[in-house]
């Protein structure tokens, strides 16, 4: 009886949908266009579906944090500072910058494939917001972001890591990462739109973001650099992010910092996302 009963309910339900479908049908009105909201939750869920279906694109924020972390740490600790432990204080939230700014290229070549297979044009005929498939899917890599930091961290702490800054400090530095890979991550969209092949977007990432990170703060201090080089150091935006991020953990941040950090944020995404977006109305 009860499965007869769910049936029934069931029937009921796809008669009244069918009857709701038709009266739209004869009324003649065409539906509302999804908002921008709507649209954008539409391609972060899109975004979200493709993490599913393929797990293993997830190493890039699971894997790669913890060998970079265990590298670099065992390896150069003891000649750096002496101790693997005191060079951990110093390196994880370099570290943790480097990593997540590395990993903003996968926007842009999700982008491009998407080109290549034929679904970016097929996203622009669609009467939707035309920025909601870019924001949708950076708002999803904000999330891989995350993922990435919260796995460094709690390794960080495993192996030694105290931060002085305590919860907030941490969670505020965290912030800024996500801000400035969120900015960061605009460049990347733009030349997925330019380039022709993934590979040679990750040529052109690698070009860009091998000597912003490892010409920086992220692993020893200015200080012990040649004279000429410091000044590229100090006004590298990873060495900006990376000395606000280690300032926040360790509980020495300064609000200086932290404006320079929106400021690098603001001035990537207001020169890429404009560009971007020109180039997704306009490509052929």
């Amino acid at each position: 009886m009860t499965v007869h009963l769910q049936t029934r309910e069931s029937t009921e339900t796809d008669t009244g949908t069918d009857e709701r479908l038709l009266q739209a049908i004869a009324s003649g009105a065409r539906p509302e266009p999804p908002n921008a909201w709507s649209s954008t939750m539409a391609f972060a869920s899109r975004a979200l579906l493709r993490i599913k279906h393929v797990p293993e694109q997830m190493f890039d924020v699971t894997v790669f944090p913890i060998i970079f972390l265990l590298m670099f740490t065992y390896l150069f600790g003891g000649a750096i500072a002496g101790s693997t432990t005191d060079y951990l204080q110093f390196l994880l939230p370099g570290i943790l910058v480097m990593t997540v700014a590395q990993i903003t290229m996968y926007t842009g070549i999700d982008l491009n494939n998407d080109i290549r297979k034929g679904i970016f044009d097929r996203f622009r005929t669609l009467p939707i917001w035309l920025p909601s498939a870019l924001i949708g899917a950076l708002l999803v890599d904000v999330i891989r972001y995350s993922m990435a930091s919260i796995i460094m961290i709690a390794l960080g702490l495993m192996l030694g890591f105290r931060p002085e800054g305590g919860l907030w400090g941490v969670g505020f530095a965290i912030v800024l990462v996500l801000i400035f890979s969120f900015s960061l991550s605009w460049i990347w969209t733009t030349f997925g739109l330019i380039v022709r092949s993934e590979k040679s977007l990750m040529m052109i990432s690698f070009l860009v973001l091998m000597p912003l990170t490892f010409i920086s703060n992220v692993f020893v201090e200015p200080e012990t650099l040649p004279t000429w080089l410091q000044g590229f150091v100090n006004s590298n935006p990873i060495s900006i992010l990376a000395t606000a991020v280690r300032g926040f953990m360790h509980g020495t941040g300064t609000w200086q910092q932290v404006a320079g950090v929106l400021l690098v944020s603001a001035i990537m995404t207001a020169i890429f996302a404009p560009l971007t977006m020109y180039l997704y109305r306009n490509k052929k």
